[in-house]
Parts: C-alpha cells; sequence; structure tokens
C-alpha cells in the first residue's frame, strides 16, 4: 500500500489527511470480479456449462460404469477439480439432477413443486443419463487443460451436441453482472435447430418445469429489457373453493400459500382456509367464504400474490473470456451452428480411422496372401527384416492411399503365426469391402453435413423427446386493476357538516365499504370536487354533499347537478363524467365564484337522468314559479363546462319528481377468445349491446347451462362450448348419449332460472352430450354405423324443431333411434325470422339553452339515481 500525503498539516491543521490506495489493491478487486465472472458465476456458450457444472459432468464420465455412484463419492471425486468444497458441488449436482436431462437419479433429490430439499449426499445416487452420454461426451475431439493442482486434465469445455443452455437455463449473480436464462422446452429447441439448418425462421419461448401460464408479448428474444409474466393454473373447484394445479417458475407451494395468506391478512383477499394436497401434482384447495365471488378472487390471487410474478431475463454468457450479451435465437444458432463443427470433426476423425484400418487390412492381406514373411527368414537383423518387408510390399501397394511407413512394417512384424496360419482371404476381403462402405458412408455425410446434422436432431428427438412436451401454456393475459379486484376490507365513513372523510370516523355516518388502495371522490356544497386516497382521517371542506370510491376511466357513472353562480347569479343545470383527474387537487365545478351554491346533485351509476320540479321565489311579476326540468334533456358534457340556464331568477328549492333510466347507449361486449375473457374494446368476437337486466348464456361440453351477468372479471372454462347473449324465449336444443339407457335422446327446452347451473343431460359416467344448438330451427345429420352383412343405412336429416317440443330442462326427451349412430352432425338451420328486441333510443344531444319555464316534462322515467337535494 502506498500513502501519499498532499496536505500540509503545519499550514493545514485541522484538516484531513486525503490517504490514496495503490499497489496490489488496485488490480484485486478486478481480480476477482473476473474470476467470479469467468469461473463461478456464467456459463460458457460453447457447451452450456459453468465450470462446476462441467467439472461434476467429467468426474460422472470417468467414474461411469452404468451403475449408480454415491453422490459423495461423486463429490469427492470432482474435488480433485473444483476447488470450492463440497457443499458447493453437492448444490450444482442437485440442481442439475432436478432438471431431469443429464443425470439419471436415485432417492429423495428434493420437489421442485413443493420446495423440499434432497436428502444428504450419502443417502441419494446418480449415473449419467443415456441422453447426457450421448450429447456430451466425444474425448477425440476435447480439448484439454491441467487441473487447478496440475494432478490431473480436465476439459476446457465439453463438447456439446445440443442446445443446452436453453435447454436447462441458468442462473448466476457475479461481481457487477449477472445472467437469467430461461429454460426451453426440448422438442421446440430440436425443431427450432432443425429451422435454422433449412434456413427457415424460427421463434423459441421459456418452458417452466412447474408448468402454469405465460405471457411472452414482451420477452424479447430473453435479452436486457424484456419481461415474461407467469401465472398460476387456478380453476373453480365448486362455488366456494378454488383450485390450483400449476404453479409459476421461481415458486414452490410453500412460498405460495404463505403469500395467499399474507394478503389475506393484510384484507386484499378473503379465505376461508388453504389446504395443500400436493405429490406428485400440485393441488391447493383454496376455500372461500360464503358470498365471495369467486371470478374476482383468482384476479385477486393474481394481483396481489405470487400466483402472478414478472421475470426479467438476461441472457448472458461466456465467450472467449468475456461476457456476452446475446438473445437466444442467437445463441440457439450459435448452439446449432457449433453442433455441425462438431459433427463434423467427429465424422473427420472417424474417416481418418476407417482409412487407417483399411490401410493395414489391406497391408495384412497383401503380407500373408503373398507369404511376404518368409522372406525374412534368412534376415540376421532388425534392419534387414525391415528391410526386406518393405522391398516384398512394393510390387502390391500402388493401389493404397498412402505409402507404406516403418511404423506399418513393425504392426505387420506382430502378427501372429497363429493368425497366419488361419488367414481367410474372403474373409479379409470382406473386411475390407465392409471399411469401403463405411468410408463412402462417412464420405457422403460429410459432403451432405447439413443433412447428416438434420437426420442428428430428429434423431435425438425421435430417441428422447416423448414425455417432453411443452408443460407451460402461452398466452396473452389481460391487465388487472387491483382496485377493482381487492376487497373492501374496511369502511369509510363521513362527518359532512365539518367536511372530514376517513376510516376512524366511527361515531359518524357510514358511506361505504372500501379497500386501503381505494381513491375517493367528494363533492361540496360550494360545487366543490377532489379526489384522495383513502386515510383515516381527511379534512375535504365543509357541507359534503356526496362521497363515494372514485372508478378512473369511469363514462358510465354521470353526475347531474343544478348549481347557482355566485352570490345572485343565474342557476345551471350540467350533467359531466369524471373520468381522469389530479389526486388531491381541488376543481371548482361552479366556475369560482364567492357564494356559488349547489340546490340539486346525484350521482347515477348507469347515467340515469331523472325529472325534478324546479321551484322559484316569489319575487316581483314573474309568472311562472313552478315547472319541471328533466335531465335526459340535458348533454353530457365535460365537468368544466358551465351547463345550461335554469334561470336568471332566484331558485327557491328544487324536489326530485320522478327517477329515470339510463341515457347511454345498452353497452356492447365482445369475447377474446386468445385470452378467454369479455372486454369493451372492440377485441374478439361481439357478443350483443347488454343493459343492466341482460344475461350470457353459458353452455360447456359436459352438459352444463347457466346464464350470468357479464362482467368484465368473469372467468370461463376450457369446455365452454356456447357462449352467447340470452334470449329468454330462445330454446336450447341438443341430442345426447344416455349412458343409463345406451341410447341417443334428443330435447329441447328452455333456460328459465338466472344466475344458476342447470346440467341437462343424465348424471351418468357413460352419458355424454353430442351436439348442442341455439338456432330456432336447427337441423342435425345423423350417421349411421354399418353392420355386418347389411348394406349401411343412408344419413338421416332430422328438423328437430318438428321432432320434439320444447320441454323442461330436466326432461328426458325423445329416443332419437334405436340404431347404431356413427357419427352426429349440424347442418346449417332452417330460416326463420328471428323477433327483434325494442331497444331504447339513444339520447338526444341538446346544446346550450335555456331549460327554464319554457322546458315541460316528456315523459315519466325510472331509475335508481340517488338525489341529494338542497334548500
Amino acid at each position: 500500500m502506498e500513502e501519499n500525503t498532499e496536505l500540509n498539516p503545519e499550514e493545514n491543521s485541522g484538516q484531513e489527511t486525503i490517504t490514496r490506495v495503490g499497489g496490489m489493491y488496485e488490480d484485486w478487486f478486478l481480480d476477482y470480479a473476473s474470476y467470479v465472472i469467468l469461473e463461478r458465476a456464467v456459463p460458457a456458450i460453447e457447451d452450456g456449462f459453468k465450470p462446476v457444472q462441467r467439472r461434476i459432468m467429467h468426474s460422472l464420465k470417468e467414474l461411469d460404469d452404468g451403475r449408480y455412484n454415491k453422490v459423495a463419492n461423486i463429490v469427492g471425486h470432482t474435488m480433485q477439480y473444483h476447488p470450492h468444497g463440497d457443499a458447493s458441488i453437492g448444490d450444482a449436482m442437485v440442481q442439475i439432477g432436478q432438471k431431469d436431462l443429464l443425470i439419471d437419479t436415485q432417492g429423495n433429490w428434493g420437489n421442485i413443486l413443493t420446495g423440499d430439499s434432497a436428502a444428504a449426499p450419502r443417502y441419494i445416487e446418480a449415473r449419467l443419463s443415456k441422453f447426457g452420454l450421448e450429447v456430451i461426451f466425444s474425448p477425440k475431439i476435447t480439448e484439454w487443460q491441467l487441473s487447478y493442482d496440475g494432478r490431473k486434465k480436465e476439459p476446457i469445455n465439453l463438447p456439446v451436441k445440443f442446445p443446452l443452455l436453453l435447454a436447462q437455463g441458468a442462473e448466476g449473480i457475479a461481481v457487477g453482472l449477472s445472467t437469467k436464462i430461461m429454460p426451453h422446452n426440448f422438442v421446440e429447441l430440436i425443431d427450432a435447430s432443425i429451422k435454422h439448418l433449412k434456413g427457415k425462421r424460427f421463434t423459441i419461448y421459456p418452458d417452466f418445469p412447474t408448468a402454469g401460464i405465460m405471457d411472452v408479448t414482451n420477452y424479447n428474444e430473453g435479452n436486457r429489457g424484456g419481461k415474461i409474466r407467469v401465472r398460476a393454473k387456478i380453476s373453480q373447484y365448486d362455488k366456494n373453493t378454488l383450485v390450483i394445479n400449476e404453479i409459476p417458475h421461481g415458486t414452490n407451494t410453500s412460498s405460495l400459500i404463505d403469500s395467499i395468506l399474507k394478503a389475506n391478512d393484510k384484507g386484499k383477499i378473503k379465505i376461508k382456509k388453504i389446504e395443500d394436497n400436493t405429490a406428485a401434482e400440485v393441488e391447493i384447495l383454496v376455500h372461500l367464504p360464503n358470498g365471495i365471488s369467486p371470478d374476482k378472487t383468482i384476479d385477486a390471487l393474481y394481483a396481489f400474490t405470487a400466483c402472478e410474478t414478472s421475470i426479467s431475463p438476461l441472457a448472458c454468457v461466456i465467450e472467449d473470456n468475456k461476457p456476452l450479451f446475446i438473445g437466444v435465437n442467437e445463441m440457439l444458432r450459435r448452439s446449432t451452428d457449433n453442433t455441425v463443427e462438431l459433427l463434423k470433426q467427429e465424422l473427420e476423425i472417424q474417416l481418418q480411422e476407417l482409412e487407417e484400418q483399411w490401410h493395414f487390412a489391406s497391408l495384412e492381406r497383401i503380407f500373408i496372401e503373398n507369404r511376404i514373411y518368409r522372406d525374412i527368414e534368412e534376415e540376421e537383423t532388425w534392419e534387414g527384416v525391415i528391410s526386406a518387408i518393405d522391398k516384398g510390399l512394393k510390387p502390391y501397394t500402388k493401389h493404397l492411399k498412402r505409402a507404406v511407413t516403418e511404423a506399418d512394417i513393425v504392426r505387420l512384424t506382430e502378427i501372429r503365426i497363429k493368425r497366419i496360419s488361419k488367414f481367410d482371404i474372403d474373409k479379409a476381403q470382406q473386411k475390407i469391402d465392409a471399411l469401403e462402405d463405411d468410408i463412402e458412408q462417412v464420405k457422403h455425410h460429410l459432403e451432405h453435413l447439413i443433412e447428416y446434422a438434420i437426420d442428428y436432431f430428429s434423431h435425438l428427438k425421435k430417441t428422447y423427446g416423448k414425455g417432453r412436451e411443452r408443460k407451460t401454456e402461452i398466452r396473452i393475459f389481460d391487465d388487472i386493476e387491483a382496485s377493482k379486484v381487492i376487497v373492501r376490507n374496511t369502511k369509510l365513513y363521513v362527518n359532512r357538516s365539518e367536511g372530514f372523510i376517513g376510516t376512524s370516523l366511527k361515531k359518524n355516518e357510514y358511506v361505504c365499504d372500501c379497500s386501503d388502495i381505494d381513491d375517493i371522490i367528494v363533492f361540496t356544497a360550494t360545487g366543490k370536487m377532489m379526489v384522495t386516497k383513502v386515510d383515516s382521517k381527511t379534512f375535504i371542506g365543509k357541507d359534503i354533499i356526496h362521497v363515494a370510491v372514485f372508478k378512473k376511466k369511469d363514462k358510465r357513472t354521470t353526475y347531474n347537478m343544478i348549481y347557482k353562480d355566485g352570490k345572485g347569479g343565474a342557476t345551471y343545470v350540467k350533467r359531466f363524467n369524471v373520468t381522469s383527474i389530479t389526486r388531491n387537487k381541488e376543481y371548482d365545478l361552479a366556475k369560482g365564484k364567492a357564494g356559488s351554491k349547489v340546490y340539486y346533485f346525484s350521482a347515477n351509476p348507469n347515467g340515469e337522468a331523472e325529472v325534478v320540479t324546479v321551484f322559484l321565489r316569489q319575487v316581483g311579476s314573474i309568472k311562472k314559479l313552478k315547472w319541471d326540468l328533466d335531465f335526459a334533456d340535458i348533454l353530457i358534457k365535460g365537468r368544466n363546462s358551465k351547463g345550461n340556464i335554469v334561470s336568471k331568477y332566484a331558485v327557491k328549492r328544487i324536489e326530485l319528481k320522478e327517477k329515470g333510466v339510463s341515457t347511454l347507449k345498452p353497452r356492447k361486449i365482445w369475447f377474446d377468445d386468445t385470452i378467454q375473457r369479455l372486454n369493451v374494446d372492440g377485441r374478439g368476437e361481439l357478443l350483443g349491446a347488454f343493459k343492466g337486466e341482460d344475461r350470457l348464456l353459458v353452455i360447456t361440453q359436459e352438459g352444463i347451462a347457466k346464464t350470468i351477468v357479464p362482467e368484465l372479471t368473469t372467468h370461463f372454462d376450457n369446455d365452454m362450448i356456447v357462449l352467447e347473449k340470452w334470449s329468454r324465449k330462445k330454446p336450447v336444443s341438443t341430442i345426447y348419449y344416455n349412458g343409463e339407457k345406451e341410447l341417443y335422446y334428443v330435447k329441447r327446452f328452455l333456460i328459465e332460472t338466472e344466475d344458476r347451473e342447470e346440467s341437462f343431460i343424465p348424471d351418468h359416467s357413460k352419458s355424454r352430450l353430442e351436439i348442442v344448438s341455439t338456432d330456432w330451427r336447427p337441423v342435425a345429420e345423423i350417421e349411421f354405423t354399418k353392420e355386418r352383412g347389411k348394406d349401411r343405412k343412408p344419413n338421416l336429416e332430422i328438423d328437430l324443431e318438428e321432432f320434439i317440443a320444447i320441454k323442461g330442462i330436466n326432461a328426458i326427451g325423445n329416443q332419437l333411434t334405436k340404431d347404431k349412430v356413427n357419427q352426429i352432425s349440424l347442418l346449417d338451420p332452417l330460416p326463420y325470422e328471428e323477433p327483434e328486441e325494442v331497444q331504447p333510443e339513444d339520447m338526444e344531444v341538446v346544446e346550450e339553452e335555456d331549460v327554464s319555464a319554457e322546458k315541460k316534462d316528456e315523459s315519466a322515467k325510472k331509475s335508481d339515481s340517488d338525489p341529494t337535494l338542497f334548500d
């Protein structure tokens, strides 16, 4: 360490001394960082192994005799090559073994689903898998180096002929650098390699052993900045129970259950209890209290627990002793090209060995067939023996592919007399012919190297691909708004006169249930509005007239308001939505004049427009002191609009006369089959325009029919076969197989009960639904089975409307036929004029105008608006 003091202590008394650290400290940290990056944390691109993994595989090969070895023994053997102790080797080996690709394991190797750790190394055993033996090792083309103590040789890189790094994945944290490469599907990697060799484009996505669901929209080939979202597979077991059968990558059942319990403790979700029945397969049962929506709870589990996690990949590898950041597609290309090069090297070595075998087999035949061995009988020196054989061979070696060397002659002298005496010329020639065939085949492979590599990958897929199909389902996720799915875990109160809202004001007026992440919208009698976060106690402003949970981007909640514009000013009416705001900012809806006052206010969740009666004060010669005002005549504008004039005279009071209906159009709803969700954004198939009382009809392959409210949070089962707007008068027609009677039946029925699941086929293990139709006049075609010795019965078309009348949903129906049926299919329905549904007219657009005494009541309307009246 060097010490350099630049400050003079006499001139700078009281100041600190600056000490610069140099010498070996300058290099130590960089050396350490480089060592951790290259030798411990980041895998090499050539074979996909970190050093400890490579040394484990090399040790397994050295110990390989076909039988299992104790892991403790393998760890001890690996310590000859790896200088970091048995714990790091044992942990790395367990990680490789749990991936079930390179190591054939025996004993308790832990469970990636539950997070249980493996047994101690002395209790578990391992050996190389057949796949590992085939694709990892090839000593003749392996480059070697001395081990850390110079006593042994170890491979610099193993000649891996497969995209192993992408199949297994890799994670590592070094000094100032990390890597996170996702595991990919075995079969898909092989298919992608074949596509690359054929010059075709390919795309690969992660596949996890824990299965689950994955959104790879932003995967970005695994590069820095990419992201994937993974979810547990959650389904509804019954009306009060959810079941989790697959979990996200990076979690286990223990951590998943802990996250659910924590969310329940914080009040974000509400559950009764959890059962973990996981064994070979994941099964977590989540029991819900009565009255809790399963669909909403599923979304809440994704929003607030580890049932959904986000993974940020970072594809970093080592190439030429330097970190390299490349995407997974480029990794696969390089791996595939490297495999082709390794196969070429193996073929070249094989060709060289075959040609050497052919060369010596030819020499041996010449040597024995022409009795050249007799030429050495008179020779007394070794040099004479060599010379005599060389001279004897020359007339017969013109067809050989290389010159005869002294080593060849020495090898001929080592042939035993017994072999010479039993030499068979025909067998010798057959051996030479076979070698020539093998040589030609290897040369053909070298000339058609790409085709050979494709055949090699196809062989790997055929031999080892069974049972390695994709586990993780790829799907586009819908974004879940936490505020829409969180359980309302607290209560909101208001002190209207003093102007406070909060969850701690329990002695004041109760408003509603809310959650701790909700925003609250508040209006005051002076025309002020504010949106603020839920808190224990917040001051808004005196004389609060309306408090509610605020919904962002809500275009259906409409506020109806009549206010006086300042002291002595005119009275205005306005209708507006509040879709976006700045939190904790005070908005003035009455233009900010002193003395402004709200006479009437209502919040209408579905755009309802009521009728109110306006009363004026008796001042001067006013002729009309009372008239009705219909909010349906007022155009919905922005919250900053001034509104329409009600009267220039003083208003005494305003009273609600009649509630009204919605002035908004019925809401159009679509079904997006990709994410299996409803939406109002125009994605997927249009189901129709829905009013408040409309329902969806859902029919599943199991023969269950139900009607549901079209909520955007609804989850749909994979066996759903009918999803459409429900018409009460429209019958459902079906043909089903009755397992008990072993016959086909036809039935037609109406769905009469809302929001209730009903099965319309008998509860028998052999009963099954054949076809179902919601057309008014469906037609089915019956194809009969040909019976032995008889002609096939011609196909039969059936008009189901004529075949059977509409009956109850529980009726057995009419027997279709006694003949054996091969197939039943639906044909185009018969024409039918469907009765039109009367839709409410769209709201009429009214320009800003005077809506005072001249306006008269046009109609009486009904709604659920909750008006607030002020004298």
